[in-house]
């Protein structure tokens, strides 16, 4: 289940005076980024992670709003619990999305999905979209084929088939430079991958993500619904309206993140095994990721400060 455009929606849910128009949701300074937006902003060519001047320059009319997280929140639990009276074994991948385990409900799954489907819309007058699947990649991958407020189901026995026509991108764990990099061996289409030798594509790809894109391919995905799954990072991040050029700079901007991330840490009673830090260039948006292994997990903002800051030199 994947709500559609979910914090713009909420928005616009909100105001009515929004409605029909372009909104997007982000931060409102000259460095902000989309967080998302309608779809009405859209079809503008606006989509989430864009930097908000690139946004306001395709659609100059869009009016901008600041996030309220707390109440993206309260409406996501909101939603959670809705799909908790349908299945025990619910696994939420964000706010405005989850994974659903369907065994032992013996009603067809198209019905389920349209009762969730009317539920969610009744509680809390949104919409969202469903993919169904026998499996979390194929369920996901089938989520975004009829937004908004669709439903799509896999055919059960024709997973491979289903999934042929579609370019490698869609695959998980495909990315812009991955797509490069199989598409330099000739593979265009999901269904050349399926199709390709598997001990080909081991040599020109290496034995790990030739098996896990192979698998995917033939809609084949091992992975059980886990309700209990375990938050893997714990993070702090900020835009500034100005570049950090000195050192002290950047140690003074580190420091009330260090202390956020050390703080959740703490609340949550558990300790990090590693410590990562990252920038982003304003001129060519490119990211700087630095990571390393940590002897003794901090769990102090300044031992978490202290890692941070000495993985940067400007």
């Amino acid at each position: 289940m994947d709500m559609d455009a979910f914090y713009a929606s909420i928005e616009q849910r909100d105001f009515p005076e929004y409605r029909g128009k372009p909104v997007i949701v982000g931060g409102r300074a000259k460095r902000g980024v989309v967080a998302t937006c309608s779809y009405e902003a859209r079809k503008f060519g606006v989509h989430s992670a864009q930097p908000m001047t690139v946004a306001l320059r395709k659609c100059p009319d869009a009016i901008v709003v600041t996030p309220r997280m707390s109440h993206y929140v309260a409406v996501s639990r909101q939603i959670m619990a809705i799909l908790e009276s349908y299945s025990p074994a619910i696994e939420p991948l964000s706010l405005d999305e989850a994974f659903m385990d369907m065994t032992g409900i013996h009603e067809p799954a198209i019905d389920v999905a349209r009762a969730i489907q009317a539920q969610v819309f009744a509680d809390t007058q949104l919409t969202c979209s469903i993919g169904i699947g026998p499996n979390k990649f194929l369920a996901k991958f089938s989520s975004d084929l009829q937004k908004p407020n669709g439903i799509t189901e896999v055919p059960l026995g024709k997973e491979a088939e289903f999934l042929a026509g579609f370019p490698v991108r869609k695959l998980w764990g495909v990315g812009p430079k991955t797509e490069e990099r199989i598409r330099a061996v000739g593979l265009e289409l999901i269904g050349d991958i399926a199709a390709a030798d598997l001990a080909w594509l081991r040599v020109e790809l290496g034995r790990k993500f030739a098996d896990h894109l192979y698998d995917l391919a033939r809609g084949i995905d091992h992975r059980s619904v886990n309700p209990d799954r375990e938050r893997k990072s714990i993070g702090s991040e900020n835009t500034f309206a100005k570049d950090l050029t000195t050192r002290p700079e950047v140690e003074a901007s580190l420091l009330p993140h260090a202390d956020d991330v050390a703080a959740t840490l703490r609340r949550k009673q558990v300790r990090a095994r590693g410590c990562a830090s990252k920038s982003v260039t304003p001129t060519d948006l490119c990211c700087k990721r630095v990571r390393r292994h940590c002897p003794r997990p901090p769990t102090m903002p300044r031992c978490c400060w202290r890692m941070a800051a000495s993985f940067w030199t400007v």
